[in-house]
């Protein structure tokens, strides 16, 4: 494949990937207007638009991906794509919150089949030699996708809340004919067995339990028998999915790759680093209008510098230092302490008084190039260790984790944000932040651990992975568990 085709295949693949990270935080600046028109629906409630889409989000990623490998990840991507514009129609059209968050779970199914399929059909169709700069460009405009949702969804709700959604419509059909005109399709013979469907509802149980928990904990108490059964019916339904996972031929994680230090350790890190992400960028829209009183395309346009930073943090410079450092997981360690870093500086500077240019827009730039630095480094230290068969299965892992971690993140500030108080408001913003700083650190100390081994070269036997479906090529890590195929 020549570059001319590889670039147009990164670039149809990286437009479906920001178009669902996009998603998961551009209703942010919609709430104050649905909340008016729906008067006396709380911000724990609305958590709910978001928290859905997530969830459902993180189930449906890893059978996607099994499907991908099994039925032809360029249809699998297609219709998930076509589920994805479907699922926006019907946000857009919803007659109240309720309606709202089921057409947010029909939108997420589209978005778990199509982003799982685009990170396969990437690094099945890009040669080893350019999937650096590819990974950087897909996982970057997917990080500037979600820090860019506040600054478009500032900028349509003053039209109508509901554009957020209906403007996913032109964009998604445009998608859809260049994904079947550019892209070719792959997939792996060998891949047989259906999904775990139980599994992943196992999986998102756990998960929207623990959300749940977290949110109703200040209304319930943290010591009250609900909060507790929620947390213990939580940790069954993750014990449950483990159990599946270890005797399922077609399991929602599969614990083999898990095996991997460098999998695993992405994995963990990715749960950390996102539950800090999501949190800051919910928490960085409630301050700037509920405390600064910014209007939706104020705050959209004050958070818009951090993104900015983004894409050329993780297409440049990120691979770069990757190349001197001895690889990504390095970089990652970097990225996650200057995004705690840029938190402690805006937990420092932050007060009642607008003051955007000299306290919150240092850390804004700060952070957009620790996101930049390391959301590639952690989506590249996980695929390092991925064999061609696993493309899709293991990049629907790591999606996961992102997921998760958003949930966990979002649903813990939702229950700091509870407390805030009309006489002292910045109380429960530098909880938030505090949150924020330490699933940063987290992620950086876990990266530390487990991503900063410097690769062995690979033996000369080993076959070079090309840009063909079924290539017998691999990156594979040394102490990594060579992945089989399981039917």
């Amino acid at each position: 494949m020549d570059n001319r085709r590889v670039t147009a295949v990164v670039g149809v693949l990286s437009l479906a990937v920001f178009m669902s990270s996009l998603d998961l935080f551009i209703v942010n600046l919609a709430f104050p207007y649905i909340s008016r028109q729906y008067p006396g629906t709380s911000l724990s409630s609305l958590s709910w638009v978001l928290n859905a889409y997530t969830i459902v989000f993180a189930a449906v990623l890893v059978p996607a991906g099994r499907w991908a490998d099994r039925i032809g990840r360029r249809r699998l991507f297609v219709a998930g794509l076509a589920g994805f514009t479907a699922g926006s129609v019907l946000c857009g059209l919803a007659p109240g919150v309720g309606a709202l968050i089921a057409a947010r779970v029909v939108q997420a199914a589209g978005a778990g089949a199509m982003v799982p399929a685009s990170l396969s059909l990437l690094l099945a169709a890009v040669p080893p030699a350019a999937r650096p700069k590819a990974l950087g460009t897909w996982s970057a405009l997917g990080a500037l996708g979600a820090a860019l949702g506040p600054v478009i969804g500032g900028a349509l709700v003053q039209v109508d809340w509901r554009w957020v959604f209906w403007i996913n419509v032109p964009v998604g059909l445009v998608a859809v004919w260049l994904a079947v005109r550019v892209v070719p399709e792959s997939k792996d013979p060998r891949v047989s067995g259906r999904p775990d469907i139980i599994g992943a509802g196992l999986l998102a149980a756990a998960v929207g339990l623990v959300a749940l928990a977290l949110v109703k904990a200040p209304e319930w108490g943290w010591h009250s028998a609900s909060f507790l059964g929620l947390l213990a019916a939580s940790v069954a339904c993750g014990a449950a999915m483990v159990y599946r996972s270890r005797r399922h031929h077609s399991p929602v994680i599969e614990l083999e790759l898990l095996r991997s230090r460098t999998f695993s350790g992405a994995f963990a890190a990715s749960i950390l680093y996102y539950a800090g992400f999501g949190a800051f960028v919910l928490s960085a829209v409630e301050f700037l209008t509920e405390v600064w009183h910014y209007s939706a395309v104020e705050a959209g346009l004050a958070i818009a510098p951090g993104p900015l930073m983004v894409l050329p943090f993780a297409r440049l410079v990120a691979p770069r230092l990757a190349a001197v450092l001895g690889g990504p997981g390095r970089v990652a360690v970097i990225g996650c302490f200057v995004n705690a870093l840029a938190q402690a500086l805006w937990l420092w500077r932050i007060q009642v008084a607008p003051a955007y240019v000299s306290h919150l827009l240092p850390a804004q730039l700060l952070g957009g190039a620790g996101v930049g630095l390391t959301i590639p480094s952690l989506l590249g230290a996980g695929s390092a260790s991925l064999t061609p068969a696993r493309f899709g299965t293991g990049s629907g892992i790591l999606n996961t984790a992102r997921q998760v971690g958003t949930v966990l993140g979002v649903a813990g500030l939702v229950a700091i944000l509870a407390r805030v108080s009309q006489v002292d408001p910045l109380a429960a913003y530098r909880g938030g932040l505090i949150l924020v700083i330490a699933f940063f650190a987290a992620a950086g100390v876990v990266s530390a651990a487990l991503l900063t081994r410097r690769p062995a070269p690979a033996p000369a036997s080993v076959p070079v992975p090309v840009a063909v479906p079924g290539s017998a090529g691999k990156i594979e890590e040394p102490d990594a568990p060579r992945a089989t195929a399981r039917g």
